[in-house]
């Protein structure tokens, strides 16, 4: 391991001079300081986390603030988290998840004090009581979702209502005319949560464009809550031919509860989930899907931030446009039917 004194030894100075050119406590000349960097690179020599807090006034920690809340799947979360953390240690920044539900509290704490450098902040609602204040506090911080009104801010996330338009438009170009989203928790619709209402969005303004009919319908987790919303929806449609489905934990009860109910996928019903690739690909009947590409939002989301901390010039929203895959679970629909 490269040591300060072998930076020293190499540049031709004391452990000291090293020293205040890295904490930046006394003036320097140029000369020497080139010096020493021309050293610390050619020996791959890495300060420790104190030297470099001193050398740079940042803390090298960002925030992501993840609130655990009611009819969010964790799994899928986990996986941004990790993207988070993954990232932004190729920037040499550690991650504090901050994961109560705290709200504006939350993020006055966390501003206050000079725990961190900036903020990568999720579940953003349409109508986020933290939005206002993410304007004044003055610490760079990017969102990981958009609220209804985001100006002045930093977003990125997957176009969720291209999404839902996107898979609407899989099944019309199947000859499919009764179709029906499944989404999230009814918690998730009451909160305002921004992916899951856009989704809604553009499923329900899809449907109308192509002169569907459609219905859209949030589903509790489970098989007995699935049993019901299924049974539901054929009694209530039974014109029903495609189904998306926007709700990860509900997705394998869903399929077991219409193939209980003598619907063959995809001869009887074509289905479309907006989900992790893995999770299609390894379903009973491999499902045509829109990808959530939770690792490059959460690489894209630490990009920004570091951009924003160095001054960079960064887009106000990035939105990732959907990717729909076909697999075996949509089929075309026998225009005679």
């Amino acid at each position: 391991m490269v040591k300060i004194t072998d930076v020293a030894r190499h540049a031709g100075v004391s452990p000291s001079t090293v020293s205040y050119a890295l904490s930046g406590n006394r003036s320097i000349s140029q000369a020497t300081r080139q010096r020493i960097e021309e050293s610390i690179k050619a020996l791959g020599y890495r300060p420790h986390a104190g030297a470099r807090a001193l050398a740079s006034s940042r803390s090298n920690v960002v925030a992501l603030m993840m609130p655990l809340r009611s009819g969010i799947h964790m799994p899928v979360q986990m996986q941004f988290a990790a993207s988070v953390v993954t990232m932004a240690r190729t920037h040499d920044h550690d991650v504090l998840l901050l994961t109560q539900e705290e709200g504006e509290d939350g993020l006055r704490r966390v501003a206050g004090t000079a725990l961190v450098d900036g903020l990568i902040v999720m579940d953003v609602q349409l109508d986020d009581a933290r939005t206002p204040l993410l304007r004044t506090l003055g610490l760079p911080s990017v969102l990981i979702g958009f609220p209804a009104e985001a100006d002045g801010l930093t977003c990125i996330d997957l176009d969720f209502t291209a999404t839902g338009e996107a898979c609407v438009r899989h099944l019309a170009q199947l000859g499919h005319r009764c179709v029906a989203l499944l989404g999230s928790p009814p918690e998730v619709y009451a909160r305002g949560t921004g992916f899951a209402r856009r989704t809604a969005a553009g499923f329900t303004a899809a449907a109308h464009r192509y002169g569907m009919s459609s219905t859209v319908l949030p589903c509790e987790p489970g098989r007995a809550a699935a049993r019901e919303t299924a049974d539901r929806l054929l009694r209530e449609l039974p014109g029903l031919t495609g189904v998306v489905v926007h709700n990860e934990p509900a997705l394998g009860p869903l399929l077991e509860a219409f193939q209980h109910s003598g619907m063959r996928i995809p001869d009887d019903l074509s289905v479309v989930a907006v989900c992790p690739d893995e999770l299609a690909e390894n379903a009973a009947v491999p499902l045509s899907s829109v990808a959530i590409p939770a690792a490059e939002v959460g690489e894209r989301a630490v990009e920004l931030l570091m951009a924003k901390l160095n001054d960079g010039e960064v887009p106000d929203a990035t939105l990732l446009p959907p990717r729909l895959t076909r697999r075996a679970s949509t089929a075309p629909r026998d225009a005679s039917e």
